[in-house]
């Protein structure tokens, strides 16, 4: 069996400039990196008709460590659509190095369903990583330097709220002392590292609908707080502009392919378990006017990558999707219904049954936001014709329209089925609306999100937390979307409780602001923003020979 790079490796892949010109943009408006990459200028969509395209959202089920095949889905879906002629876009987050050296290995789809080049897009890409990380720390730089300058705007260092990041898991950075070594290495004070996907930059870059939108974003971001307890915002030590500029190139989304052809948009890529999970506004919008049909994702179990999609994305930017598509596998519902880690291989139908009521709980959430869904059975070697039979029956008890998907093994031709499952979907009107009200307070948010989403008793707020609570009517910030940041294997904070507990409460420990993004992340239970390594990291299988073969990207 061939390896996922093995078969990016031998793709056919047609010029860049073709699939720009498939969707109607002429040569001369992008930005070609090589042959088969290239930045999309706002000359753009000069061509566009101002049509808007059918929006298709693809989540899934609470996942196992390994994913169950989401962005795999999403490809396949798009080939298979564009593959019944069809004018589609795909639209998806960019890959992080965190996991990709980390648990999960590559991040760019699966066997013949990936977006390629896939060992360019899983390593640096076009480089928008790096500009959100560099522009995040030379803001961290200007604040020490500031401080050790004389401290004009009286910050006080105990209450700096703006930390630094990297692109890798590194457990180690998690709480750091900056500025020890003596006076001319500036003010020791406590800090910490985030991974840069939980960088406020990343959602404001993922948020904004031009350069000048990103500019009045970035002046608004907090910084900290002075030693009489103002709030105090980028602008304000003069980097607007130098922040900016490092994002002149990164804020034009990414054109690339997939194997079966479809042009893909690939842009941002904020984690949907520490961050708001979904690509950029900008890419989706310029899909929806140049495609049809526009396959997207959001991160992780719908609990939290469709409910910040619905609730934080679509909001904020006026989207209204026609459909969304949950990717079941058989094997994670085993694993919600009690079956081990190294169970999953073998037939568990009562173990199935058991761990279907976690897909009945996304089921019933995506159906409150209005919008119909399909479910999508992304089909692995391991599963038995009894367990995707039992699954079958499942879901229609259900009342869903359950299709297996074959993508990664075929293709777009593994995927005909649910393309024609979802083109029905999107026959019925979709009534969309998020789940709670904007100008409903911070708490009372996170109260809604906790009971109709996780389906859970209540909220604690922890000491810090309520203090917190007051911070952000300060700043202005409650009515704004709230981003929970939350494990991504539970409904509930504990990731122990698979299935569809009950009987449980979130704790809401600490609150921050993201004032540039336009929303308040609430942190719960252990999450962490900056990841660590497993005991064997995906790094450890990776190589590369002296004529420039990769091995163990998957």
């Amino acid at each position: 069996m061939k390896s996922d790079v093995e078969i990016a490796r031998a793709a056919k892949l047609r010029p860049i400039a073709e699939i720009a010109k498939s969707l109607g943009i002429a040569e001369e408006h992008i930005e070609p990196y090589g042959r088969y990459k290239a930045k999309l200028i706002p000359e753009a969509l000069a061509g566009a008709t101002g049509k808007s395209g059918k929006l298709i959202l693809v989540t899934a089920i609470n996942p196992t460590p390994a994913g169950e095949g989401k962005t795999t889905t999403s490809v396949g879906l798009a080939d298979a659509l564009y593959l019944q002629g069809k004018k589609t876009i795909v639209a998806l987050r960019e890959p992080s190095l965190g996991p990709c050296f980390g648990m999960k290995g590559g991040a760019a789809g699966g066997g013949y369903a990936q977006v390629v080049p896939m060992e360019d897009i899983n390593l640096h890409f076009t480089g928008d990583f790096h500009a959100i990380t560099t522009a995040h720390n030379l803001l961290a730089a200007l604040i020490d330097n500031h401080i050790f300058q004389g401290n004009a705007l009286d910050l006080d260092v105990n209450r700096i709220v703006w930390k630094r990041v990297l692109d890798i898991n590194d457990r180690a950075l998690r709480h750091v002392v900056t500025g020890l070594g003596g006076r001319v290495h500036g003010v020791p004070r406590e800090s910490g590292f985030d991974i840069t996907v939980a960088s406020e930059m990343m959602a404001i870059l993922c948020l904004a609908d031009g350069l000048a939108d990103m500019k009045r974003r970035l002046g608004r971001i907090l910084i900290g707080w002075t030693r009489s307890g103002r709030p105090v915002h980028a602008d304000e030590l003069g980097a607007t502009g130098a922040l900016t500029l490092l994002f002149k190139d990164a804020i034009k989304p990414n054109l690339v392919q997939t194997i079966g052809g479809t042009p893909a948009f690939i842009h941002g890529g904020p984690f949907a378990n520490i961050a708001h999970g979904c690509s950029s506004v900008m890419a989706t919008k310029y899909a929806l006017r140049c495609a049809d049909y526009v396959v997207t994702e959001a991160g992780f179990g719908a609990d939290l990558g469709a409910e910040k999609f619905f609730d934080i994305k679509c909001r904020l930017a006026g989207l209204a999707p026609d459909a969304a598509v949950i990717v079941a596998t058989v094997r994670a519902l085993k694993m919600n219904g009690g079956a081990g880690k190294d169970e999953l291989g073998t037939e568990n139908l009562d173990a199935l049954k058991q761990g279907a009521a976690n897909l009945e709980k996304h089921i019933e959430n995506i159906g409150k936001f209005g919008v119909p869904a399909v479910v999508a059975v992304n089909v692995f070697p391991t599963d038995t014709e009894a367990e995707l039979a039992l699954l079958e029956e499942l879901c229609a008890r259900l009342g869903a329209k359950c299709v297996r998907s074959e993508v990664w093994a075929k293709g777009g031709a593994g995927g005909l089925a649910l393309a024609d499952t979802v083109t029905e979907a999107l026959g019925k009107r979709a009534d969309f609306h998020p789940v709670y009200d904007e100008k409903a307070s911070i708490a009372e948010k996170i109260e809604t999100i906790a009971r109709e989403i996780y389906g859970a008793d209540g909220v604690d707020f922890t000491d810090a937390a309520k203090k917190q609570l007051a911070e952000m009517e300060a700043l202005g910030m409650t009515q704004t979307p709230v981003c929970m940041a939350k494990t991504q294997y539970s409904f509930s904070d504990n990731p122990a409780l698979l299935g569809r507990p009950s009987g449980f409460r979130i704790t809401v420990r600490e609150l921050r602001a993201s004032c540039g993004a336009g929303f308040v992340v609430a942190l719960t239970g252990n999450v962490l923003t900056m990841p660590g390594l497993p005991k064997t990291p995906a790094a450890m299988g990776m190589d590369i020979t002296e004529d420039g073969v990769i091995t163990g990207l998957f």
